[in-house]
């Protein structure tokens, strides 16, 4: 009797377990880098092509011919601190240091027809307007705010290729909808190529925009629908540098005209509205042509029921969310999912429904047999965003491997992408990631292609020589300072990658590239020197390079850090660094200086994206080259410590609030290293499948498997002082070793931390 009674206890606490949760309720989209301006607030489902949200200001790229500092902070189009909304675009990135899209803003208004968006300083001086952020309201999949100088109530949400807006009027004969195709983000004159709008009938318009920014060649095609017919419609053009304009004169353009076409105008549609009116738009974007936007649109928002497509956005959210259950306190649940969501934003889905893409040859393709993808961040997202993926998201991110190999192929260049954009490849920052990303879908056993064929791609990838001072890393074993600014870096980043290629080859026994890249795995050798224990620029004769400051972010042979933090770099060797560097006990106090010493001043000077509320002592968390770092305590033989500085970078870094994170969250990567190190592990060298084990800060986690079975993360007497590990068991058995096999979470099981206040030594 009793035995039948625990069971069915047991069948509830399993039905229990895996019962969806509401976990919308935890994420705040809003949560972001206030001072940055990297928050990407608004309506998005998971990893869809549409990302629906409010811009606050129109910042120009340029100012008096050189670069406006100020556009920095609007890289996700709103900034927190801002006052005022211009309208609602339909494109953006997550948490970028650089940035592009914005493109298509609608902007809802009543009374005078405004086609100019005025400025912050007088929002009556154009269609732009006031709001506050007690009227707001920002959800995974849903979007909404007062416009007050306009007393209309704008509400978003969206599918994965359509945005859909319902706006809410007051009375009026003079009620409006701007559609502004000269906006965007990181903006500037010569940026819009070309528009093309086509308005056929008075509710249906269609058309595409080509842009120049940092994707050189991005098309972008859509069909706009209203819920209610407009009376008339008419546009006005801001290009008065267009010197052959044709025969086009014969009509009147301004007002009324179907057919319009140009570099920079905007448009408006004039609506007579009863009180509280709902005018609802559904905006479908399409990477290949208007018809495809127009079947987008069709197919996957038919109706004009804006509480089911919210519902069906908040829903597909809920799904991905409860993929992690968390016991952890409520801010921490708000981090956590948070976290989730924002990791859950990027890398965008990039084809129609039909399959249909355009390529890197700007030729149109179908993907056969995978969902084809973009913005790929992989100098940020190789180190814990696609590791993360191959854990929650496998059968994506074998996808998305697909998409990165199908890049391959269609690159004039024959190379992987660097940061994958809209069918182009935008060439941002160092080492060639992709391969990090692929060997560790091998090595895991999550990418399901030809794997010697991406083995391929990854090696003719890594011989070109010509791209970023490969041909001298091959020649020399490292780039010489003369030839490169960040020739340490990079010669990091491809030692790195190099060793990544090699564990591929190991597995597919290719044992001549087995031998090849392990001789360059170990190519970061020629850049330390060990008379002052630090990576250091070495000039094309061998000698390194007189004037270094190892403080110092500009000039050194870095990129977005310093030689504190690169010196630490070497995450597939850690054994021969902790060697080089004098042995564990000189490794660790290393490590105990960078996490205390006092950056100066003058190491903000010359950087922007790097700033104090990103640092402990001289470790940059805001930025990602020392991410890996707090865990080498562990291989320095005092892995207490690695728990220590784990427990104090999830406290100091990630906060519930407007400015919750320390730095850009760079398209996931800051919140897939808060949701790994909560649970306890991390991926230090993608491209094996160990984990190394840190302090877990949930009390429980369930994550559920796409094979079907759970694991388990549990830690007994977990608090804010209990943050040393005593014992970890694994499915009961002990862990000696701090390291967790990807293959034994696969199997399901529990991983069990024992936390107390006092350093097991």
């Amino acid at each position: 009797m009793i035995r039948k009674t625990l069971s069915g206890l047991l069948i509830l606490s399993s039905v229990a377990a895996h019962a969806q949760q509401n976990l919308v309720k935890y994420v705040r989209p809003i949560i972001g880098t206030e001072k940055m301006g990297h928050t990407f607030p608004g309506a998005t489902v998971p990893f869809g092509a549409v990302q629906l949200s409010p811009d606050t200001d129109t910042i120009p790229y340029e100012k008096n011919g050189k670069y406006n500092g100020e556009v920095y902070k609007y890289c996700a189009g709103y900034k927190y601190e801002d006052k005022t909304i211009v309208g609602f675009s339909h494109t953006h990135f997550s948490g970028t240091g650089h940035s592009d899209l914005g493109d298509f803003l609608i902007m809802p208004t009543q009374g005078p027809l405004q086609l100019n968006p005025g400025t912050a300083n007088d929002p009556g001086s154009g269609f732009r307007s006031a709001f506050s952020h007690q009227n707001e309201t920002s959800q995974a999949g849903y979007y909404k705010v007062k416009l007050d100088d306009h007393n209309i109530t704008a509400e978003l949400t969206t599918s994965q290729r359509v945005g859909m807006h319902q706006y809410t009027f007051p009375k009026s004969d003079e009620s409006h909808i701007i559609l502004d195709l000269m906006s965007g983000i990181y903006n500037y004159d010569d940026k819009n190529v070309w528009t093309y709008v086509r308005v056929v009938n008075d509710t249906l318009v269609t058309g595409y925009r080509q842009t120049n920014g940092w994707a050189r060649t991005r098309t972008v095609y859509f069909a706009m629908t209203f819920s209610k017919p407009f009376k008339s419609y008419g546009q006005k053009n801001y290009d008065t540098r267009q010197v052959y304009r044709g025969f086009w004169g014969k009509f009147d353009q301004t007002k009324n005209f179907p057919e319009l076409a140009g570099k920079r105008f905007r448009m408006y549609f004039d609506f007579s509205t009863a009180a509280n009116e709902k005018v609802k738009i559904k905006f479908a974007l399409s990477p290949v042509s208007q018809e495809g936007a127009l079947r987008n649109l069709q197919q996957e928002v038919p109706g004009w029921d804006f509480e089911a497509v919210k519902k069906q956005a908040q829903d597909s959210w809920n799904k991905e969310l409860n993929k992690i259950v968390v016991n952890t306190s409520e801010n921490d649940k708000i981090n956590f999912y948070t976290a989730l969501y924002h990791a859950f934003v990027n890398p965008t889905l990039y084809m129609d429904t039909d399959g249909q893409y355009k390529g890197l040859d700007q030729n149109v393709h179908k993907a056969e047999g995978f969902n084809n993808y973009t913005t790929f961040s992989l100098w940020d997202t190789y180190r814990a965003l696609h590791p993360f993926f191959n854990l929650l998201q496998p059968a994506r991110n074998n996808d998305m491997v697909h998409s990165m190999l199908a890049h391959y192929d269609q690159s004039a260049l024959k190379m992987l992408p660097i940061w994958s954009h809209y069918a182009n490849d935008n060439w941002c920052m160092s080492g060639y990631h992709s391969v990090s990303v692929i060997a560790d879908a091998v090595i895991k056993g999550v990418y399901k292609g030809d794997v010697n064929k991406a083995l391929d791609a990854c090696v003719t990838t890594a011989r070109h020589r010509s791209y970023e001072g490969i041909g001298y890393y091959m020649d020399l074993g490292y780039i010489p300072a003369e030839k490169s600014g960040v020739s340490v870096s990079n010669t990091l980043e491809y030692a790195y990658d190099d060793w990544c290629i090699a564990q591929m080859a190991k597995r597919l026994n290719r044992n001549d590239i087995y031998e090849e890249f392990s001789k360059r795995a170990g190519n970061w050798k020629n850049n330390f020197d060990s008379s002052i224990g630090f990576m250091r620029p070495k000039l094309a004769d061998g000698s390194f390079k007189k004037e270094f400051d190892i403080l110092s972010t500009h000039g050194q042979g870095f990129i977005e850090g310093n030689s504190w933090n690169y010196s630490f770099f070497v995450p597939h060797q850690p054994e021969q660094l902790i060697e080089m560097m004098g042995g564990k006990k000189n490794f660790a106090s290393k490590l105990d200086t960078l996490f205390t010493m006092h950056l100066p001043d003058k190491f903000f000077a010359d950087t922007e994206d790097i700033t104090r509320e990103g640092i402990i002592g001289g470790y940059v968390h805001g930025n990602e080259p020392a991410h890996h770092v707090a865990y080498l305590y562990n291989w320095a033989g005092q892995p207490w410590k690695t728990q220590q500085r784990i427990r104090m970078i999830l406290k100091m870094q990630y906060k519930p609030t407007a400015d919750g994170l320390g730095g850009n969250d760079d398209c996931g990567q800051m919140s897939a290293w808060y949701m790994f190190s909560s649970m306890g592990f991390y991926p230090v060298a993608p491209g094996s499948e160990q984990y190394a084990l840190g302090s877990p800060s949930v009390k429980n986690a369930v994550i559920k498997l796409e094979n079907g079975k759970s694991f388990e993360v549990e830690a007994i007497n977990q608090s804010d002082k209990n943050v040393y590990v005593q014992k970890v068991l694994l499915n009961g058995k002990a862990v000696e070793n701090f390291t967790l096999n990807h293959s034994d979470i696969l199997k399901g099981g529990k991983i069990t931390f024992y936390m107390g206040s006092k350093a097991r030594k």
